[in-house]
């Protein structure tokens, strides 16, 4: 197989991520067909691989082996003048049900939305497609007679297929979206070739934008494999929490058939702007089409979103590639406070790449001012911190710091409030919605504010409260902007502990 680059090698610029990936030199969004095969992580992804704006969707291709470090490969499966190749998945189709397969080898089936050109017989509609693979996913073979499935909608898309095992047998079921009618959409198949509708779920909670990139997957509550719930989610662009793109989440029960949720509201109950009142993915700016991965390891539900905002997506000053991944997330399902919600932490481990000693601060109280801290300063880090409030109104750390300017992320306790504001993170007049304090509700636990913070050279992802709460942002500071500080405002907080790691 060919390789191109990993997202490791040297910086050819000041925001290629060390931690995220990105694309050698070509513009990425919304992550497609992710699986762990053969003991490799597979990521698929929307791809320009003519250029670093939206544009000539193909789907470009990833591996790993950590979910840390990622191997670029040439484009997995292009665009050609009769259709874009939009959003999908990938199955293993272990028992050939497809017919793709040869011999003893058993097909990877990517299951793609064509988004048919232009003067092609199909113009104006989406439709769902299939490709095979017979060598583990390198290369793909488009099936002779796509479309599979023609709803002769024009916004038709965006399939997640799944094994479902049930009382009467197992067969695949697809999830996808009517993108402007709130809705996902289910359907069966013996063979991923024939597909029978099941149900619909939606109009539900938030419907400020069109609905992309859904997924289905069961959970163990509280990890007892006997009580199980399944988990829907849907993205939407508008209508985030804080503007622009963003990911709900509904929990409820699958039967084969439809998707009941325990957690749905009908749309219209609450204001549009009633963002507390549903449940999302990610609070921050930038973790969009969120997906996970078909058959990864130990039953784990790992996820990836794109790093990015629809608002401001095509401008983001980076060159000559452009969007970056989240980290891949592990997501568990837990009892908080008297209800479930989805609890979501890094995944892989980071111990391979701890390049120093790290830096630790013991009980420290800060009174009304900002301290930098030497010693932690860095570009790639790891932050994890405890604070304990006192009488402050707001308090945190500024992350990647002149020692007059940052990213401050912090807590408002009254308010029960996390936040994160870049209106001075660096780079930011590139366009005019991206200056933003973001926030997100947070509640103490045993009067404490624990946040782990991974900070890249273009992002910062927040993970609060052991992961009930998480936000992600781009940010593009200046190169030499390093500094760490702690604050306090309107009064005092103390760190109960801290602890700095340098990554790379």
């Amino acid at each position: 197989m060919e390789t191109l680059t990993t997202n490791n090698a040297a910086a050819t610029d000041i925001y290629r991520p060390a931690l995220h990936y990105a694309a050698r030199d070509t513009w990425l969004n919304d992550p497609n067909g992710l699986i762990f095969h053969d003991g490799v992580y597979h990521l698929y992804y929307q791809n320009n691989p003519l250029g670093n704006v939206w544009g000539n969707m193909s789907w470009g291709h990833a591996t790993s082996t950590d979910l840390l470090a990622w191997t670029e490969h040439p484009v997995a499966i292009p665009c050609d003048d009769n259709e874009d190749i939009f959003s999908g998945s990938i199955v293993y189709d272990r028992t050939n049900t497809s017919g793709f397969g040869t011999g003893s080898v058993a097909p990877l089936v990517a299951i793609y939305t064509s988004a048919y050109k232009p003067g092609s017989e199909h113009e104006g509609i989406q439709a769902q497609s299939l490709a095979y693979s017979l060598d583990g996913g390198y290369t793909w073979t488009k099936h002779a007679n796509n479309p599979v499935l023609d709803r002769r909608s024009a916004n038709f898309r965006d399939p997640k297929v799944i094994r479902y095992d049930g009382g009467e047998g197992s067969c695949w079921v697809m999830v996808a979206v009517e993108a402007q009618d709130f809705k996902v959409v289910f359907y069966k198949s013996e063979d991923l070739k024939n597909w029978e509708f099941l149900s619909s779920f939606g109009p539900a909670n938030a419907t400020g934008g069109i609905w992309e990139c859904p997924d289905l997957f069961p959970l163990p509550v509280d990890g007892d494999p006997e009580n199980v719930k399944w988990v829907l989610t849907v993205n939407l662009n508008p209508g985030g929490p804080n503007r622009g793109s963003a990911g709900q989440y509904f929990i409820g029960d699958f039967d084969g058939t439809s998707f009941t949720s325990t957690s749905a509201e009908t749309a219209g109950l609450h204001s549009p702007d009633d963002h507390g009142a549903y449940h999302w993915l990610d609070w921050g700016r930038d973790y969009y089409a969120a997906v996970s991965f078909n058959d990864a390891p130990d039953n784990r539900r790992l996820m990836i979103g794109w790093m990015n905002n629809w608002e401001y997506a095509n401008h983001i000053p980076t060159t000559p590639w452009r969007s970056p991944m989240s980290l891949a997330r592990e997501v568990s399902l837990q009892t908080i406070d008297g209800n479930l919600c989805l609890v979501q932490r890094p995944a892989g481990d980071w111990t391979a790449l701890v390049t120093q000693e790290p830096f630790s601060l013991a009980e420290t109280t800060i009174d009304d001012s900002e301290q930098v801290l030497p010693g932690a300063a860095g570009t790639v880090q790891r932050i994890d911190v405890s604070f304990a409030p006192g009488s402050a109104k707001e308090f945190g750390l500024v992350l990647r710091g002149d020692g007059a300017k940052g990213t401050h992320v912090g807590i408002r306790p009254d308010e029960g409030r996390l936040f994160v504001d870049r209106r001075q993170s660096g780079q930011t007049d590139f366009h005019e919605s991206f200056p933003s304090v973001d926030t997100a509700p947070v509640r103490s636990s045993s009067d404490s504010y624990d946040l782990s913070i991974f900070v890249d050279r273009c992002s910062i992802e927040v993970f609060a409260q052991g992961g009930q709460v998480t936000m992600a942002e781009l940010i593009f500071p200046a190169e030499d902007n390093t500094d760490l500080a702690v604050f306090a405002a309107g009064g005092t907080a103390t760190i109960s502990s801290l602890q700095v790691t340098q990554l790379e």
